[in-house]
């Protein structure tokens, strides 16, 4: 038993090493990178460097604790972040076992999930919090009260949306009638608000901007944002990178096994709807990794729907389960998905790797036009892509209207590249999907290079391509 922990550390280590050097990317560039070195540098709480917003400290002063030692690189931050995946599964192998599945399969479903394979290693907030909504899972169900308290301040503290896990205790035990365990469930919503009314006296803010507070809290308080945010939810859960297969466990696990019907999984389960409902209202850009913290459960809940079953339906299941998340990190869908979805956020990041490299060696200095996150790239060295900061004229994205902003002044270099996976022909470029995109989500589609090259009188020079994404760099003639 004392080995496992080592051997999970061991195993995320060691099936992450090709991209222990990997640049940061979008999120990491845009927030939590440099509110880490705010913290690091001048031990400012709230950031400065990028607009400040509700999510706590916890994660910032946990990479600024390790730079501190380490001092600051991109591996030392993958490697921290790796060492909290390890001790996740750990965690993650204990709870299955708590819930009678086993242990062995779900820790390997999920180091194969592409959700948590790519989190495992980014510098990101939802992994922590997967961790952390874990432990204190795992130690409510085995009714160590106190404990499973302060598991949450440490979630709410790494990501305020946990403190829907300790409500749902508080009020499960509520319920119960057992009023002293429950008033412990109190301390991780004080520990929050603790936060964000410090945040406030820093930004008169209570969620830290007006524009993080918008785009959070009531951009998707409309009926069609919601009705299409809560099916990509239960999509990612149930059906996505073959998740079907799973979904078939637990459906055999409701109506034939019924070994949901106690008091541990309607726990578990009720805490994963939440999730959904809470990630349905919430969170402009409906990101699947924002599910991440509940993603164990369910898997623990389909491996122990098939394990429910006879032989050898007990054993293949699972396998093939395994098998089809691990090659889903590998194979992008035929539509849209955020990049992070699997290995293709790495694959846009070494592109524009090359991209920057090729600019410092043969534009050395010159200024470049670009959208972020590249922009970003550019223009911060300690983002991993260049030895120098250089000019940079950013635009949010490539749609029209952006572009065009750049036309009151002559544009020496331009860098264009996919922003998103869009293959062609997929369902977002229907008419009537797009026209609804356009309408709700403000969708705007990118320029073409053509078009680039037309309006600003340029010339592509150079371009890569991986797996489906490419960039280019346009250039005067």
């Amino acid at each position: 038993m004392r080995l496992r922990p080592a051997i999970f550390l061991v195993a995320a280590l060691v099936s992450h090493a090709p991209f222990l050097n990997l640049p940061f990317f979008w999120d990491e560039v845009g927030q939590f990178i440099p509110a880490s070195l705010d913290l690091l540098h001048s031990g400012a709480l709230v950031p400065y460097s990028v607009t400040p917003n509700a999510h706590p400290p916890g994660l910032m002063g946990y990479l600024a604790l390790v730079w501190s030692v380490t001092g600051y690189s991109v591996v030392a931050t993958r490697v921290a972040m790796l060492l909290l995946a390890g001790l996740s599964v750990w965690v993650v192998f204990a709870l299955a076992n708590k819930l009678g599945a086993p242990g062995a399969l779900v820790g390997l479903l999920l180091c194969c999930s592409p959700a948590f394979y790519g989190q495992a290693m980014l510098a990101q907030l939802d992994m922590p919090a997967m961790l952390f909504t874990v432990l204190a899972t795992l130690l409510f169900l085995e009714e160590r009260y106190l404990f499973s308290a302060v598991a949450c301040v440490a979630l709410v503290l790494v990501k305020e949306t946990g403190v829907v896990t300790p409500m749902l205790f508080g009020f499960w035990l509520l319920i119960e009638r057992r009023l002293k365990a429950a008033s412990s469930f109190l301390l991780p919503a004080a520990a929050l608000a603790c936060w964000l009314l410090f945040l406030k006296h820093e930004t008169g803010h209570l969620f830290g901007s007006a524009e993080f507070t918008h785009y959070n809290l009531t951009y998707m308080l409309h009926p069609v944002r919601i009705g299409v945010a809560l099916g990509k939810r239960v999509y990612h859960l149930f059906w996505e990178n073959l998740h079907w297969i799973g979904a078939l466990g637990v459906v055999y696990g409701c109506t034939r096994g019924r070994i949901f019907a106690v008091r541990n999984w309607r726990i578990v389960w009720t805490l994963v709807a939440l999730h959904v409902l809470l990630f349905s209202v919430l969170g402009g850009a409906m990101l699947e990794r924002y599910l991440l913290p509940v993603i164990p459960i369910v898997y623990i809940g389909m491996v122990a729907g098939w394990s429910a079953m006879e032989s050898p339906w007990r054993v293949l299941g699972p396998v093939a389960l395994i098998a089809a998340v691990a090659a889903s990190n590998f194979w992008n869908p035929p539509y849209p998905f955020p990049l992070e979805n699997n290995l293709a956020f790495t694959d846009f990041v070494r592109l524009q790797q090359s991209a920057a490299s090729y600019l410092e060696l043969h534009y050395p200095g010159a200024e470049v036009s670009t959208a972020w996150p590249f922009s970003a790239a550019l223009s911060h060295p300690e983002f991993g892509y260049t030895a120098a900061p250089r000019p940079v004229r950013e635009i949010l994205d490539f749609g029209e209207s952006a572009v065009e902003s750049l036309q009151s002044t002559p544009v020496e270099i331009f860098v264009l590249y996919t922003h998103q996976w869009d293959p062609p022909d997929n369902f977002l470029r229907k008419p009537a999907v797009m026209n609804l995109w356009r309408r709700y989500f403000s969708y705007d589609p990118p320029v073409s290079s053509s078009k680039v090259d037309q309006k600003f009188r340029l010339k592509t020079v150079a371009s890569w391509k991986r797996r489906g994404q490419w960039i280019e760099i346009h250039a005067r003639y």
